[in-house]
């Protein structure tokens, strides 16, 4: 690939991240009239609805072993979403946001075999402790929720290899899709029958799937089976301080440089992650190295690309990520 097109690539990931992030912060705006749970289930129907519409997958010749995972997987999907919104909800987007990007930073971590690694992730440690400087008036369930989002995440990537694994294509991302989506139903018929939310929550809560789900998923379909494995986990690093930035301008939600120096720190022991080579391994040559690139929660991609580029990134959103 030449240079131009990784600049593109690159600028292309870029803009799906920001679109993911300002998804999450339209998301919030709708929060009060129709409550994080409300918001997740107009967005999984959005994710339903693209992706179905995309793949069309045949679900009727999907196998019992095909199906296992798949259903997993719309768990996970489901539930990091709202642990994701609900943390959102009482922490901050740029908190919850680097909370939860701890799960694919331990996905790469896990994996390694190099001492280096080992450092990185005590530091990593260390600036999460000074992110969320515990004190009396810490939201500790806040940060549990953003840390069940970083462990569904990590959840996600692993699935999504076992799914891209048993089903070509993204058919298995639309099922998992579709699933969380219906399983979503009456959570969202219960939101509107409680809240009933006004016309402007409800079209924020479309925004949210839109600019969450679809844009992002377009993006990742052009770009990751070109860009490089490094460049695409450095870029998709850079989501910690997009969601801090978006949290600021559009939600009003002020950092410290303390937070803002811990998530820089985070987000650099990731990109060393990614980008160094793996270190080689005699005795299993075949072996992968850790350095998956995160998958984005917000961006349901083909596990074929995502297996080509060794990120193991096929979502239905957030892209996770969010």
């Amino acid at each position: 690939m030449t240079s131009e097109g990784r600049r593109r690539g690159a600028a292309l990931m870029l803009g799906s991240g920001l679109s993911n992030q300002v998804g999450a912060s339209v998301a919030a705006l709708a929060f009060p009239q129709l409550g994080p749970a409300g918001v997740v289930a107009v967005r999984q129907w959005v994710a339903a609805a693209v992706l179905l519409a995309t793949a069309r997958p045949r679900l009727r010749a999907f196998t019992a072993a095909q199906w296992r995972p798949v259903l997993a997987l719309a768990l996970v999907f489901g539930t990091m979403n709202l642990s994701l919104y609900s943390a959102v909800d009482r922490i901050g987007l740029g908190l919850a946001v680097t909370l939860e990007f701890l799960g694919p930073l331990a996905v790469a971590l896990a994996g390694s075999r190099r001492r280096g690694d080992l450092l990185g992730a005590l530091v990593a440690a260390a600036a999460v402790v000074v992110l969320v400087r515990p004190r009396p008036s810490t939201d500790y369930l806040g940060i549990g929720l953003a840390l069940l989002a970083a462990a569904c995440w990590a959840a996600y990537i692993l699935l999504n290899r076992a799914v891209g694994a048993r089903i070509p294509g993204v058919a298995g991302s639309a099922a998992a899709a579709g699933a969380s989506g219906l399983a979503y139903v009456p959570v969202g018929v219960w939101a509107m029958i409680a809240h009933r939310p006004g016309l402007g929550a409800v079209l924020a809560a479309v925004t949210a799937g839109v600019l969450s789900s679809a844009v992002p998923m377009l993006a990742d379909l052009l770009t990751l089976r070109q860009v490089p494995a490094s460049v695409f986990g450095t870029v998709m690093s850079v989501n910690p301080v997009l969601a801090a930035l978006v949290g600021r301008v559009v939600l009003g939600q002020r950092l410290d440089a303390l937070s803002w120096a811990a998530i820089g720190v985070i987000v650099a022991v990731n990109v060393v992650v990614v980008v160094r080579p793996a270190a080689p391994v005699p005795s299993s040559p075949s072996a992968e190295g850790p350095a998956s690139p995160p998958t984005s929660p917000g961006s349901p991609v083909p596990p074929g690309a995502a297996a080509a580029s060794s990120s193991g990134s096929s979502c239905p959103p957030r892209r996770s990520a969010a």
